[in-house]
């Protein structure tokens, strides 16, 4: 199951966000319902001027931080859920190695 603090023995998974954005709430659900080890932050990119000139409207973005710092995952497939959603992330490189 997602948590939804991070932990220092778990990878972080960087939701970027907007209030109100259908396709942020529902990526948000989804990652929720996974069972994998990691951490699941939310990030609203209008409470940030850098993050919302950044990524305007290209909402929801994930990215894994890490010792190495913060790298940004190709944009997920709407329609991607469960077991689909679990093997896209660990395509596109997010493991429990990550942390």
């Amino acid at each position: 199951m997602v948590s939804s603090s991070p932990s220092p023995r778990l990878p972080v998974l960087l939701l970027l966000t907007r209030k109100g954005c259908c396709l942020c709430e529902g990526l948000e659900q989804k990652l929720r319902t996974l069972d994998l080890p990691l951490a699941l932050e939310t990030i609203d990119v209008d409470g940030d001027p850098a993050l919302e000139a950044r990524f305007g409207l290209e909402v929801p973005v994930l990215q894994v931080r890490s010792a190495q710092g913060d790298r940004q995952l190709p944009r997920v497939p709407p329609r991607l859920s469960g077991s689909s959603l679990q093997v896209w992330l660990q395509k596109h490189g997010f493991s429990s190695q990550d942390a």
